[in-house]
């Protein structure tokens, strides 16, 4: 087998006259990673162990189908993204506070342990299957990702107007919850739709011509964006505008007044439906929507207390942290608000991201944060004459918003939304496509 390693490929759309061999083995492999992808949530986000275990699981075995594929065609090609650097000098720093003793929860540092390698596992196929994707499987996606959160938000907001504290309106949360969906938590949910949202909504700007679904998937799209809005996660709703303030600002560094124009509707069909939503909405809603608003946990208050213990333990552990995965073992020591409660995320990810890996974890998030922003939008206007650039766009504004979003809640720790969070930022650092595009009619940027 012949082994070679790339910085970058020709193009996010597969070339003609690839191996017919390749394009069937991995064609299922990427079929197969959606649908895990989308199976994920619907397993109450899969936060329970059997859950996230068989989520890990799955994740091994597309990466074995994905390894025996490379047998296949006797050739093993690493396309090599400079994000793997500092997710792997993470992995590694972790398993060294498990091996070294430094965690002081050495079963929580191994679950986490594990969950961070299933992630992980999903941005490495993420970068190597969809580098060499079809353009009819990159249509294929979008169509999917589109119908996904269209029919899930479907479901949540039946659930949420017939029987809003069970889930699958059978299922009571043990701990109780503010359920939406098929999440315990409505700003999980949101944490979802934020990544759903932007490739859905990139796919669709992305067609031309007179697309036969436009409209009805504009339809589905707004439908989720009312749903995040009912669900009363302020993140989400946050994050979102932010997400759409991004693509109005891209768009606005395009030549593409067609597509501008599209996304000024957009924002504007936007904001009509929440408030016709909030207009027509009965009373008996609006008082639960309040409920949620203003339910005494998620006020910013107690959120911003728990950042400030959180980062208080940084501050005592400050090199390696307490190991990944250990903040509720550590945090009662430190805790000053809600006494009563176990509390098991800091409701920001990046206080627990200090205070359980310390300075290393931190320089190499930041590492990170620098490249992701760097890799997705530096030059981006060059590329966004084409299907693949719509959805770069779409799968980097969703990674913001999450990131956004971060600041005061815990998405980056619901499995399932990891793992899109994971795929999505695989997506946005794809290379743009030299050749092979989306006939537009439009000048080739990258010639």
């Amino acid at each position: 087998m012949r082994v070679s390693s790339v910085l970058s490929s020709p193009g996010l759309f597969r070339r003609e006259g690839a191996r017919e061999q390749e394009t069937v083995w991995f064609s299922r492999v990427r079929v197969g990673l959606v649908a895990l992808l989308c199976a994920a949530p619907l397993a109450f986000g899969a936060v329970q162990v059997w859950a996230w275990s068989a989520l890990a699981v799955l994740s091994l075995g597309l990466l074995f189908c994905w390894a025996i594929g490379c047998g296949q065609q006797k050739e093993l090609i690493i396309r090599w993204f400079p994000l793997y650097t500092p997710a792997l000098l993470l992995l590694l720093v972790c398993v060294i506070q498990l091996v070294d003793g430094f965690s002081l929860d050495k079963i929580g540092t191994r679950e986490a342990l594990i969950k961070l390698a299933t992630d992980l596992i999903l941005f490495f196929l993420g970068g190597q299957l969809f580098a060499t994707a079809s353009l009819k499987f990159w249509r294929g996606f979008g169509l999917t990702v589109t119908a996904y959160a269209s029919a899930l938000s479907v479901f949540a907001i039946v659930q949420f107007f017939s029987r809003p504290d069970l889930l699958y309106w059978s299922v009571k949360p043990r701990w109780g919850g503010a359920v939406f969906g098929p999440y315990v938590n409505h700003n999980h949910y949101a944490g979802l739709m934020e990544m759903l949202l932007p490739i859905a909504g990139a796919y669709l700007l992305g067609q031309t011509g007179r697309h036969p679904l436009r409209w009805l998937g504009a339809f589905a799209v707004l439908v989720a964006f009312a749903s995040v809005e009912l669900s009363g996660s302020r993140g989400g709703v946050i994050s979102l505008l932010i997400e759409i303030g991004i693509f109005g600002v891209l768009f606005g560094r395009s030549r593409l007044f067609g597509r501008r124009r599209a996304a000024a509707m957009s924002a504007i069909a936007i904001v009509s439906v929440v408030a016709v939503l909030l207009w027509i909405a009965p009373p008996e809603v609006l008082v639960r929507y309040q409920t949620l608003v203003e339910s005494p946990d998620l006020t910013l208050g107690i959120r911003k207390q728990m950042a400030t213990d959180t980062l208080r333990i940084f501050r005592d552990y400050h090199w390696l942290g307490t190991g990944l995965g250990s903040l509720e073992t550590v945090y009662p020591r430190y805790q000053s608000v809600l006494p009563e409660r176990i509390v098991d995320h800091a409701h920001n990810d990046f206080a627990e991201l200090m205070a359980e890996t310390g300075i290393a974890g931190l320089a190499l998030a930041l590492i990170g944060l620098g490249i992701f922003f760097f890799g997705a939008f530096h030059k981006f206007k060059l590329r966004f004459d084409d299907l693949g650039g719509c959805f770069r766009l779409g799968a980097a504004v969703g990674c913001c918003g999450v990131l956004v979003h971060s600041f005061s809640d815990f998405n980056l720790h619901i499995p399932a939304n990891a793992a899109w969070f994971g795929v999505c930022a695989a997506i946005s650092h794809l290379p743009a496509p030299a050749r092979l595009r989306e006939r537009t009619g439009l000048p080739n940027t990258n010639s």
